[in-house]
């Protein structure tokens, strides 16, 4: 049995149960639209009295529409001319019936490799989805462009669920959303059984990983298909995945015989950013104010009370923030949720229960203000910005206190002694991000086995930081430590190590007599920011640790090598104020629109007051009426016909039917003043 077994839950690491989809009961009486499931094997049951609708589904099941190639559905559906990286072999993949396991990084296009394929082959696409809360909007987006979607989830009544189980069985769909609770259902394997399945796509396929920050035990069962339905073409997909984890999602899936497909892990649209922690609320309004005033966006923090703070604090300084978190009610968070895809410029601030399955195209920013716990957590909630490919920021801040609260949680964690080692690990993967001295795209792609050369848009490359010898103010550090040990039997923390350095007297330094150590004032050369910053990289080097509840430093067996002069140790020069990257202090509006001429600058933004009058008036989120990559094109073409609108991305024949004369009249209207 896995050590999580023995785990409580964690509400705020994991969706809380209530957000899961309950698989349906047992035993479906009266005259409830459940009773369309038949026993196992695909045949009618011989009472067809007890399964009404899937008697009327069997007698008049129309031929399924579908197309003959995947670039056929491609172009006539989605509007684009073209598939992107591997894409189109991932998709042949499928269609020929064989399995494929896909590393795609979020905005890569993981969605058309298994959406493709279900309008291509013969029935309807199976996609386990994690999330029930965010299947509307995934369906309602298909719908949009002319596809037969739908979802069955506990978030219907029985009239709902029963149309779609009518419209599954009569071929009229060719896309069914399913949560993997519901899908581990006896009686929903024997529903599947009664209609044509096309293909399984298993989505956020990390979820399957024991050892990963969004482990969903019911991913595990889904091992079952491969034996229930040999057949039927498996498609895997994740966006991000070590080594480790691709392994295991291809072991407990039963997905050894798939081709495996990983795309690039760089998204060079993002601009990664890390700075010292110094009021880290006042930072992130500055940050935001300066940089994405009026942009979409999601702040992530450790604990619900920090959450609720920001939030607070965010709003009263005129930033549309909603707090997001596992405490909160289940409708509060499901309108939050409904109000970030729907409105513009909202912001949420959340645990990393928030997230995973945003289909947001336009965040424009991911701000961390507390140090997440891995870089494979860090790189999949910063990819949750710039999904249209358009400039954006990945911000986080980063301090002392971070460094010793991680340390802590990871020795007060539930589980063995190699559940910690893998905690400490993920943890200082993440500490040699944050302190590297070169392009931090280069670290972070390398923790994905990937290589790559400076990106020239990273913090680390457009302000390059200086690296100094601090091997002499280490060795200060590290002897305070051992003589506090050695003559006293005293720990302290960092704070009270740093006044000892510089000799500040207070009243726990009188206290304890410390103005007597032979090191007492010898660090006032250093700053507190500074000596702050040489304790922080000393326990992100490994040279000190933290022991027990108060986080009290301790060295480790290197720091001796460190205290002999056989070793150096070179630290980052710490600024005297965050610095903000001179590329990015142009807003991300700005920056989208910075390739056309004033007049077509103009003509976007009266595309983006009509689009977002119609997501209104629909009730949907605004990039399901169109993304902003073809409301450019569109004033960048100003298209005066029909026939002009039919080649410009993103447009496809169902939009194009839907809004192609509203559209002309907007560019022919002309700029708005």
């Amino acid at each position: 049995m896995s050590w999580n077994a023995e785990i409580p839950w964690n509400p705020d690491e994991f969706e809380p149960p209530d957000d899961f989809d309950a698989p349906p009961p047992p035993d479906f009486g009266g005259d409830a639209p459940q009773q369309s499931f038949a026993p196992q094997g695909g045949n009618a049951p011989d009472d067809v009295s007890r399964f009404p609708f899937a008697a009327r589904a069997v007698a008049t099941a129309p031929a399924t529409r579908k197309f003959a190639t995947a670039a056929e559905a491609l172009h006539t559906v989605f509007g684009y001319d073209s598939f992107r990286g591997d894409q189109a072999e991932i998709i042949a993949q499928v269609v020929d019936g064989k399995d494929a396991v896909v590393l795609m990084p979020t905005g890569g296009g993981k969605s058309l490799c298994y959406q493709i394929p279900s309008l291509v082959r013969e029935g309807t696409g199976i996609v386990v989805s994690p999330l029930i809360a965010l299947m509307q909007d995934q369906v309602d987006a298909l719908t949009a462009v002319g596809v037969r979607a739908a979802f069955l989830n506990s978030s219907q009544d029985s009239t709902a669920r029963g149309q779609v189980e009518r419209d599954y069985l009569s071929g009229n769909l060719d896309l069914l959303y399913v949560a993997p609770e519901r899908l581990s259902s006896e009686a929903t394997k024997r529903f599947l059984d009664q209609g044509t399945i096309a293909l399984f796509a298993i989505d956020e396929a990390h979820c399957v990983s024991q050892w990963g920050h969004d482990f969903r035990p019911d991913y595990l069962a889904l091992s079952e298909l491969a034996d229930r339905w040999p057949d039927v073409p498996r498609i895997a997909l994740t966006a991000t995945a070590t080594d480790a984890t691709h392994q295991e999602i291809t072991s407990r899936l039963q997905m050894g015989d798939a081709k495996h497909f990983v795309a690039s892990f760089d998204r060079p649209n993002i601009q990664y950013r890390i700075v010292g922690k110094s009021e880290v609320r006042k930072q992130l309004l500055s940050f935001i104010k300066t940089e994405h005033p009026d942009d979409a966006g999601i702040v992530y923090a450790l604990s619900r009370k920090t959450v609720d703070q920001t939030a607070e604090f965010l709003r009263q300084n005129g930033i549309n923030a909603l707090p997001y978190h596992a405490g909160l009610d289940a409708g509060l968070r499901s309108r939050t949720q409904s109000k970030f895809l729907r409105d513009e410029g909202v912001v949420i601030v959340a645990t990393i229960a928030f997230g995973m399955g945003i289909d947001k195209p336009d965040v424009r920013f991911v701000a961390h203000i507390d140090l997440p716990k891995s870089v494979e957590g860090y790189y999949q909630e910063t990819g949750r910005a710039g999904r249209d490919g358009a400039p954006a920021n990945a911000w986080l801040a980063y301090g002392l206190a971070d460094v010793v609260q991680q340390r802590r949680m990871i020795d007060e964690s539930p589980g063995d002694m190699s559940h910690r080692r893998k905690l400490s690990a993920h943890l200082d993967a993440m500490l040699a991000l944050c302190e590297t001295v070169h392009c931090r795209r280069v670290n972070l792609l390398r923790y994905f086995g990937q290589t790559s050369e400076p990106c020239g848009n990273c913090d680390t490359c457009l302000e390059p930081p200086e690296a100094w010898d601090g091997t002499v103010p280490a060795q200060k550090l590290l002897s305070t430590v051992v003589r506090l040990l050695r003559e006293r039997n005293q720990k302290f923390g960092a704070g009270h190590l740093i006044d000892i350095l510089r000799g500040k007297e207070t009243p726990r330094a009188t206290q304890h007599r410390h103005t007597e150590l032979k090191t007492w004032g010898i660090g006032a050369d250093l700053s507190d920011q500074q000596w702050r910053g040489v304790v922080r990289q000393m326990l992100a080097q490994g040279y000190l640790a933290t022991s027990g509840e108060y986080g009290t430093l301790i060295l480790t067996e290197t720091a001796a090598e460190v205290l002999a002069g056989t070793r150096q140790v070179q630290l980052r020069t710490e600024p005297d104020r965050p610095l903000r990257s001179a590329a990015a202090r142009t807003s991300s509006k700005k920056a989208a629109a910075a390739d056309l001429s004033p007049e077509q600058a103009t003509l976007f933004e009266a595309l983006r007051v009509w689009r977002s009058a119609q997501s209104k008036e629909q009730g949907v989120p605004a990039y399901i009426v169109f993304g902003d990559a073809t409301l450019l094109a569109v004033a960048a073409a100003k298209p005066a016909s029909m026939g002009d609108l039919d080649g410009i991305t993103g447009i496809g024949a169902k939009k194009l039917e839907a809004y192609g004369e509203a559209l002309l009249e907007v560019v022919a209207a002309g700029p708005v003043a």
